[in-house]
């Protein structure tokens, strides 16, 4: 009896015997045992080796479904010489950025895991940890280039050997998104796919297009920012651009530097994280094409009718629904909110409002949204809002929490005055439409009178399709 079994990284070949009313276990090399085979692991440095500085030296490990927990080293020149490596699939290269500490990434194997239930593909982590690897950074920078001529030759024996550079996809994360952008400039932009997440900003601010990560790199270029005040890069850099939650500052990442090393690093690793919760499809993150952020939050940018019959662009690893319009666009830039936790989805609504108070009013709205006896909140508190004698008001409300059904919904309008006498506002008409949830109905309430400052509830009604 034959029996394998994986240990500390090594995958052992056991010929198990019965001899003498004893059981026998000998341990079988060779050709016929399949020989011993030994995992290939990202490489690990302490802070000594950074201290003192590494050489750039680049392992390109293999995974696929068959050996998803134990990478394979390949041979740049002898690819037929690794038999899981299939050139008929597609093939991600998933490229890591500026390592001070020398220590792996937190996520790569993550990262495997899911791009490999995306669908049957090779996915080779670039272990350049010896020269992403050291204190100073710019000696990190430098050995981007020398890297992705590196990669470069890599690709260029696949496509010899009859792969397609169509079906080569470039996932780079900070650093790596450059790198990643030389490598699709090497080759003339002829990949297929380039996604960067929030490519490095110190020294590539005010980079040209030839020293930076840039659409002409690739056939299709998304990039994914969330900390441009700090580590990432500031502009547009793809086809698509998707700012999260502006492209700045993150929700519970740190806001002052007694966090320690969270309050410089936690922004800037969101990108990763929420790229993850993506591919999972635990979270899914709808983004909308948008002038600014700003725009978007004033709820101006909520119908994406360039993108018709396909629904807004969505994070994530499949962009087939949108390629083709997006590429049409040239650029485009979209944006979303976050929560500060998984599964980080918020619930948006379009909030129209048709108001008829006799009295010019400046106000904040807090919407509550019930079920049972539990309830969200949301404050669209970023500027005032003018309330006037039939005015039509569109809002972008959005909710931490899905709650259905929905059963009632409180509504306040607060002006902040607290002396004088509250005037009342009439609302000839609220409709609450669900923008990602198209299966869902319209909820709509006529003729409301409120008091500012006071919590009004009603319970939603269908809405009356002739207003």
């Amino acid at each position: 009896m034959i029996v394998h079994s994986l240990i500390r990284g090594r995958l052992r070949v056991f010929e198990v015997q019965r001899a003498g009313g004893h059981w026998c276990v000998q341990w079988r090399l060779g050709q016929e045992s399949g020989v011993d085979e030994q995992c290939d692991n990202f490489t690990d440095l302490d802070f000594h080796e950074c201290f003192l500085g590494t050489t750039l030296n680049i392992k390109l490990l293999l995974y696929t479904k068959t050996n998803l927990h134990c990478g394979r080293q390949m041979n740049h020149h002898q690819l037929f010489s690794q038999p899981l490596f299939n050139l008929s699939l597609p093939t991600a290269f998933v490229i890591h950025g500026y390592r001070p500490t020398g220590a792996p990434p937190v996520w790569v194997d993550h990262l495997v895991q899911l791009l490999t239930e995306q669908r049957d593909m090779n996915v080779l982590v670039v272990d350049w940890n010896r020269g992403a690897a050291n204190l100073n950074y710019f000696t990190a920078v430098a050995n981007t280039r020398q890297a992705a001529n590196n990669i470069t030759g890599f690709i260029l024996n696949m496509q010899a050997e009859g792969a397609s550079l169509s079906s080569v996809h470039l996932i780079g994360v900070s650093l790596g998104a450059h790198l990643a952008g030389f490598v699709g400039a090497n080759l003339k932009g002829k990949i297929g796919r380039i996604t960067g997440l929030d490519p490095a900003g110190p020294m590539f601010t005010g980079a040209t297009a030839e020293e930076r990560l840039d659409p002409s790199d690739a056939m299709f270029v998304d990039v994914l920012h969330t900390d441009m005040n700090s580590f990432g890069l500031q502009g547009q850099h793809g086809h698509i651009d998707y700012y999260a939650n502006g492209g700045f500052d993150q929700p519970g990442c740190p806001k002052t530097i007694f966090s320690g090393k969270s309050y410089f690093v936690c922004d800037h690793q969101r990108s990763v994280f929420l790229y993850l919760c993506a591919l999972n499809r635990t979270c899914s993150l709808t983004a909308y094409p948008c002038s600014s952020y700003s725009d978007f939050l004033d709820g101006r940018c909520l119908q994406c009718e360039a993108f018709k019959p396909a629904s807004c662009p969505v994070l994530g690893y499949d962009v087939s629904q949108w390629r083709e319009v997006l590429l049409r666009l040239d650029q485009t830039k979209a944006y979303f909110t976050t929560t500060a936790t998984l599964p980080y989805k918020k619930v948006s609504y379009r909030v129209d409002m048709v108001t008829w108070n006799q009295y010019l009013r400046w106000g904040v709205v807090i919407l509550r949204l019930h079920s049972g006896k539990n309830f969200t909140e949301a404050r669209v508190d970023r500027k005032l809002i003018r309330f006037e004698q039939y005015t039509s008001t569109r809002l972008l409300v959005q909710f931490d929490e899905d709650l259905q059904p929905i059963q009632k919904i409180s509504l306040r309008i607060a002006t902040g005055n607290v002396i004088g006498p509250r005037y009342k506002i009439r609302l000839l008409r609220i409709r609450l439409t669900p923008l990602e949830e198209p299966d869902r109905s319209l909820m709509c309430r006529y003729d409301i009178i409120l008091e500012e400052n006071i919590d009004v509830a009603f319970r939603p009604l269908p809405c009356d399709t002739r207003l």
